[in-house]
């Protein structure tokens, strides 16, 4: 009886441990959708800040927008006057918002390190903010892999795990029945 009960809490260790191995299936309408293989690229983004005001600017081909808050508040500067700095060009910006302005970049950022300098005048504050654009190159952004490639792993590595259970377990029944015939 004790041997019957070990086989059948072995058989049970073994299908639980293989129902981990099989991936899990949606009901329609549950799915991850059609999928690909491809991720957009970030636009290319620069940050500086100092115990007065936060910028940051997002380029998008040759259109550039700056936002500009202030630190304390995070509340968009009103009637600030900036002026950029990009890769030691001079850009122009017009304000089309409170705390919001674009201009035009002479050309698209290349790939690696662009400093930028922005000097912030509102009212009688004025303060130089510097950072710079890190533009990746093309395909620097890793594309995502197919759901079957992540799981392959997991899944070799369960059946690996139920082999060695299988061994360690058939070692320990053999031993119990070279015991016990002794």
């Amino acid at each position: 009886m004790n041997l019957m009960m070990n086989k059948t809490s072995h058989r049970a260790l073994a299908l639980a441990l293989a129902m981990l191995c099989v991936p899990a299936l949606s009901a329609d309408g549950h799915d991850r959708g059609p999928t690909s293989n491809a991720a957009a690229p970030a636009l290319p983004r620069v940050t500086a800040s100092s115990e007065l005001f936060e910028l940051v600017g997002v380029a998008k081909g040759g259109l550039l927008t700056v936002y500009l808050d202030g630190f304390a508040d995070n509340v968009p500067v009103k009637g600030a006057r900036l002026d950029l700095e990009v890769g030691g060009a001079k850009v122009a910006l017009k304000e089309v918002a409170d705390g919001e302005f674009e201009g035009s970049i002479a050309q698209a950022l290349r790939p690696g390190l662009t400093p930028v300098t922005a000097t912030v005048t509102a009212g009688a504050e004025v303060d130089i903010l510097a950072g710079e654009f890190d533009v990746q190159a093309d395909g620097a952004v890793a594309a995502r892999s197919p759901f079957w490639k992540e799981s392959l792993g997991w899944a070799l590595a369960a059946g690996a795990a139920l082999l060695a259970l299988g061994w360690i377990a058939r070692g320990a029944c053999a031993a119990r029945h070279a015991g016990g015939a002794a």
